[in-house]
């Protein structure tokens, strides 16, 4: 069928974490170690909580792949969880101890969190299974999901990066240069430059001494996209709108924007649109790209920039008022180990959910069920269409 679909089950603090994977070809390399490497990444960022230094995110592979390759066959794959002996009594799937369900029990919402919606929505008064579903930790099996997608575009000389572009209102530069780029997406914080990593640092430095959380936004590129990848002919199947689904989909993402976005809605059209030309050897070029490589639900051929917002963390030492449930009292809101900001680690996993609807998009448009019939056919139109950021390069 050419369509890619991925699946996760587990819990926060239970046993561990699955992602299941349909619709690789067969023929993929998968390097365990480039699986391991993103994890490390997510994992990485100055403001990250005390989890991040005991979760080691060990990853066994079930099935779908064999000798190093995906054989066609759903991928199944495990994160542990390094906690899950500390938890087990009050988190077994089958039989929990009432003590120490008791004593993690979660009765006051947090503000800006899914507790309380949530908890009315599924008829849990004690809103742990809530917190335990709908925690950041889940993104690490989104993680791997993506980087399975992404080793599927890398294939086809599609290119993935990220940067941060702010953190608690601090500014930063963004890439421009290819080497901007590639320091940005191996810096912890995502900056180009030392100076404004230290920045951020002391930014994060400041809400965590106030017992607060920052939020803030970040860029993520996709190089080497054909034009044409994408589709107008339904909503659905518009590429600009898949894509805001799936970063909005990332905890904590309140905003989505392609190119200059918000800005353009300012402006007259004359100082929006992308003009277009034709260079010395008859290519077609754009001068500008402030459509961020995306117009009519597809591809252009320049390259796709899509930025993200990110909201605070709602966990805060320093709770805001809430009610208690099962009382139905005033109260403050529950407190959990948290991350003071999570920026940083948000780019990595939107480079994952970017890189699957990339790969989603060519598996629907050219199809395979082996990776050298993607390649052919991908190729092929390639040589039809032309890659335009390719060549100006």
């Amino acid at each position: 069928m050419g369509i890619l679909r991925f699946l996760t089950s587990g819990e926060s603090h239970g046993r561990g974490l699955i992602t299941v994977v349909e619709g690789l070809p067969a023929g993929l390399s998968v390097p365990i170690e480039r699986l391991e490497k993103e994890l490390e990444r997510r994992r990485r960022g100055y403001g990250r909580g005390a989890r991040m230094k005991i979760e080691k995110d060990h990853l066994t592979i079930w099935g779908g792949i064999w000798n190093g390759k995906t054989t066609g066959a759903p991928c199944g794959l495990t994160i542990e969880n390094s906690e899950w002996e500390e938890w087990r009594s009050s988190m077994d799937p089958q039989s929990c101890d009432p003590k120490a369900v008791k004593e993690k029990s979660v009765y006051c919402p947090r503000p800006g969190h899914a507790d309380l919606p949530g908890g009315l929505k599924y008829g849990h008064e004690n809103m742990r299974p809530v917190l335990e579903r709908a925690s950041a930790r889940a993104t690490a099996a989104w993680t791997v999901a993506g980087t399975l997608a992404r080793l599927l575009i890398e294939s086809l000389g599609i290119e993935v990066r990220s940067a941060v572009t702010s953190v608690g209102g601090v500014t930063v530069k963004v890439p421009s240069e290819e080497e901007e780029w590639h320091v940005a997406s191996n810096s912890p914080l995502g900056c180009v430059f030392q100076t404004d990593e230290e920045r951020l640092k002391e930014r994060i430095r400041e809400a965590m001494s106030e017992g607060d959380s920052l939020g803030g936004a970040f860029v993520v590129s996709v190089k080497g996209l054909p034009p044409g990848v994408g589709s107008y002919v339904e909503w659905d199947r518009r590429l600009d709108g898949r894509i805001a689904q799936a970063m909005m989909a990332i905890p904590g993402i309140k905003g989505v924007e392609v190119g200059e976005g918000g800005r353009l809605a300012d402006l007259p059209g004359s100082q929006v649109h992308d003009g277009i030309f034709m260079d010395e050897k008859g290519r077609i070029k754009r001068e500008t790209n402030r459509a961020g490589g995306i117009e009519g639900g597809m591809t252009n051929g320049e390259e796709v920039l899509v930025r993200a917002f990110m909201k605070p963390i709602p966990t805060l030492t320093r709770p805001l008022p809430s009610i208690r449930l099962d009382l139905m009292e005033a109260s403050f809101a529950h407190r959990e180990r948290s991350d003071v900001c999570a920026v940083p680690a948000a780019r990595i996993v939107a480079e994952a959910m970017l890189s699957w609807v990339i790969a989603e998009a060519i598996m629907e448009q050219f199809g395979g069920d082996i990776l050298e019939e993607v390649q052919e056919r991908f190729s092929s139109y390639v040589s039809r269409v032309g890659r335009r950021d390719d060549e100006k390069a």
